[in-house]
């Protein structure tokens, strides 16, 4: 799966856009806390995820960007069966 974030511009549109490509539920809070929960046991993630535009993104949000690298860090130390590989270009 292949998420462009060379156009967020701000941290709701960043969850919005994760949470329509993920498959969040409804409910989804669009904060760092529902976004762990999210991808630790609500949502099967995909095998592989493709971070494109990185370089204007960690530019416009560094923040989000750090929080975002951090919580796929993680998930992969924290939850090793979940089998989901995570690229950044």
């Amino acid at each position: 799966m292949r998420i462009d974030l060379s156009n967020i511009q701000n941290e709701t549109v960043l969850h919005e856009q994760l949470a329509a490509r993920l498959g969040f539920p409804n409910f989804y809070g669009k904060n760092w806390d529902a976004f762990w929960d999210s991808i630790t046991g609500l949502v099967e993630l995909p095998a592989q995820i493709k971070f494109t535009g990185t370089d204007s993104f960690k530019a416009n949000l560094p923040a989000s960007y750090i929080q975002l690298h951090k919580c796929f860090e993680d998930l992969m130390n924290e939850y090793p069966e979940i089998k989901c590989g995570v690229s950044w270009e």
